[in-house]
């Protein structure tokens, strides 16, 4: 699942398989599921975008016509990382391959201690195309994401942790539930213009231009942030 912070409360778009997708013996499954919880997902985040005076993109959307779930994965991931809004992914049960690309991109993960998590690709004779090439060594490191995708090794949301896949592990769905409602109780306490203006600043990390120009790109950047004042005289 992922959940979508919003400034008037909190909202959870769920994301995933059918119940009993897992014994589905087949690499790829129910692409029309993730199409479909694809378009609800980029629907909530760009009217949220929108709302912050941030707008995603538009234009012809392939996600809202295209079959090919590749396409429609491949858009929710620019989403998720141009939008303003924070999007945390929620991995319980199982978060294997696609899902764990599209979990990656999100700005952080939660989980439960016995999820499983893994990269599949090579288990199947696939290769990524959401983005798994990009993301998971620079959660992992290297050397542990090329052990993890040539593998295709299963491991636990406690050892996500340990890695650096996810944030935090819990020991049930009710605890984690219960942390993630007071993360987003915390984010939607805070300037919602300044943690979109911190998100888009964070994404110059991954640029890779160097300290230096990333700390210029810094100083130079303008963003409007309507309730500095207020917040500051309420302090």
């Amino acid at each position: 699942a992922v959940a979508i912070h919003r400034r008037s409360g909190d909202a959870c778009e769920r994301w995933g398989t059918p119940g009993d997708a897992r014994t589905t013996p087949r690499p790829c499954f129910a692409a029309e599921h993730y199409v479909a919880a694809a378009r609800r997902l980029l629907k909530g985040l760009r009217q949220r975008s929108a709302a912050e005076g941030r707008p995603l993109p538009t234009g012809p959307s392939r996600l809202f016509v295209a079959s090919d779930s590749t396409e429609a994965l491949r858009e929710l991931a620019a989403a998720i990382r141009d939008t303003g809004v924070p999007v945390i992914a929620r991995a319980v049960g199982a978060c294997f391959t696609g899902a764990l690309e599209v979990a990656l991109h999100c700005d952080f993960v939660y989980t439960t201690h016995s999820t499983k998590f893994g990269d599949t690709h090579t288990k199947f004779g696939l290769r990524p195309t959401w983005g798994m090439s990009q993301t998971l060594s620079r959660a992992v490191g290297q050397r542990r994401a090329r052990e993890l995708s040539f593998t295709a090794k299963i491991f636990t949301g406690a050892q996500a942790v340990e890695w650096g896949i996810a944030n935090d592990s819990f020991e049930t769905p009710e605890a984690l539930d219960e942390a993630l409602a007071a993360t987003c109780a915390q984010i939607t306490a805070n300037s919602a213009e300044a943690v979109a203006a911190m998100k888009d600043l964070d994404r110059l990390a991954e640029n890779e231009d160097g300290i230096r120009a990333g700390l210029k790109a810094e100083t130079s950047s303008q963003y409007s942030i309507s309730d500095t004042e207020e917040r500051l005289s309420a302090f």
